[in-house]
């Protein structure tokens, strides 16, 4: 059966009706599945280096797990994501106990990443961190705005969540992030940085690391001077497809290689 994500890109693609197009492997056995997952959610962490994304012991990226949905993969505490492996993540579940894996995890991690994967069962990855342009965007509480064809992936697609108590320690304050999450693909949180979903580890990291670039690009457009807006329509109308499954998880394909090239020790 041809998958969502395979009809998107024959429809998005010059020859897609005769050649293969990239889509995700389907797997009969959940542990092949399990692994390969974790895999990617090791690559991510690369990502997350490769883009400066790696400040002290901030930034998690969490992947629900396919086997026991009520638990999810995560990075250990103190293990640089230049250097993470799919060996070294550790699998909570949504109470707080390690059930697989010998590290201790982030509080901070747990208590808002166990929240978002309780509220939203369509949601398999989530990815957040202390980015140098989404931390200063963050500061003002404001919206991206439909500056460009990328930002227009998050148009009526994002909110802010514009309370700040300092590290996030508390579960009720999880629940908050999820509330102001509601069925979009990603939140600002005010006065600490981006933090965005994906049906897979691949959408939500490519998510994260184009929202970046986005605040990037509304920060220096406003420094400048007062940007044209997209229309309203043709935002929405763009946001289908850069927003799309097929996209979202595309975008991380290419990355995904440079990092398998470079190093892929990421896989043990």
């Amino acid at each position: 059966m041809t998958s969502q994500i395979e009809q998107q890109a024959k429809k998005l693609t010059i020859g897609g009706d005769k050649f293969k197009v990239l889509s995700p492997p389907k797997f009969d056995d959940l542990k092949q599945q399990q692994q390969y997952e974790k895999e990617r959610l090791a690559a991510g962490f690369r990502a997350f280096a490769h883009y400066g994304f790696d400040e002290g012991l901030a930034g998690h990226i969490t992947q629900r797990d396919c086997i026991e949905p009520e638990t999810f993969w995560v990075n250990p505490l103190a293990v640089h994501f230049s250097q993470m492996k799919a060996s070294d993540l550790v699998r909570v579940d949504h109470k707080g106990n390690i059930v697989e894996g010998n590290s201790p995890v982030n509080l901070a991690a747990f208590a808002i990443h166990s929240r978002i994967h309780h509220a939203r069962p369509d949601v398999n990855a989530v990815a957040h961190a202390h980015t140098r342009y989404g931390r200063a965007f963050a500061s003002l509480g404001e919206l991206l705005q439909p500056i460009s064809q990328d930002a227009c992936m998050f148009y009526e697609n994002h909110n802010v969540f514009d309370t700040f108590t300092g590290v996030v320690a508390e579960l009720s304050e999880g629940d908050m992030i999820a509330e102001c999450l509601g069925d979009m693909a990603a939140v600002i949180l005010q006065n600490h940085g981006l933090l965005t979903v994906g049906k897979s580890v691949d959408a939500a990291v490519a998510n994260f690391i184009i929202m970046e670039s986005c605040c990037e690009s509304q920060l220096l457009v406003q420094a400048a001077g007062e940007p044209k807006l997209i229309a309203h329509d043709i935002a929405v109308k763009t946001r289908q497809v850069n927003g799309s499954n097929m996209v979202t998880w595309g975008n991380f394909q290419p990355l995904y290689q440079v990092l398998l090239a470079k190093d892929d020790s990421f896989l043990n």
